[in-house]
């Protein structure tokens, strides 16, 4: 199977993330195009959207599966991401070193497993790779079991859990992939991507 990807530019991406997050339950609230284009503006980023054709239209692509990710630095203002980086400082050295934030993503739900997300990921490492990113961050909650299950397999090692005093599965899980050639040596998904224009 071949996966089409298409990989969007900032303004075009929002609008388009907006669009897809109302598909998506897993997420209680819903990103605006304002706040992607707020958080990506002024950082290296990637929006990467996968479509796949409807089962009972084939002529018909609609997007099923989707990841934002950003670059993550030793300095930020934004109060989250200064939150973030004090929370990982001593587990993920970022003076000297390029870290990519995947921020958001995942799959609808009739489209499980069926092997999107892996397309986007692998995309994504490629992409990293040659922007010079040395890992890349991903931040989950414990109750998304799927999620995580889907990040083991994509070779992300848990390097933080930090429990939640009150309920379990809003615990926090921290992940990470060091990224270099023997990453993409693994990469099994043919991929179709197209760049779409503003």
């Amino acid at each position: 199977m071949e996966y089409l990807i298409k990989q969007y530019p900032l303004k075009q991406g929002a609008l388009e993330i907006q669009y897809i997050e109302e598909f998506f339950l897993d997420f209680p609230r819903k990103k605006s195009a304002a706040e992607v284009i707020t958080r990506l503006a002024d950082r290296d980023h990637q929006i990467l959207m996968a479509e796949a054709p409807l089962p009972d239209e084939p002529g018909t692509a609609v997007p099923v599966s989707f990841k934002v990710a950003h670059e993550l630095r030793a300095n930020e203002n934004d109060p989250k991401l200064a939150d973030l980086v004090a929370q990982l400082e001593d587990c993920i050295q970022f003076d000297g070193r390029r870290v990519l934030y995947q921020w958001i993503g995942g799959t609808r739900t009739d489209w499980r497993g069926q092997g999107h997300f892996r397309a986007l990921t692998e995309e994504q490492e490629v992409w990293a790779l040659e922007n010079g990113f040395d890992e890349i961050l991903v931040k989950t909650k414990n109750r998304f079991y799927e999620m995580r299950s889907t990040l083991a397999q994509l070779r992300f090692d848990v390097i933080r859990f930090v429990p939640h005093p009150l309920d379990t599965g809003e615990s926090k899980v921290f992940l990470r992939k060091r990224l270099g050639q023997h990453v993409i040596d693994t990469h099994r998904s043919r991929r179709s991507v197209v760049r779409s224009g503003e």
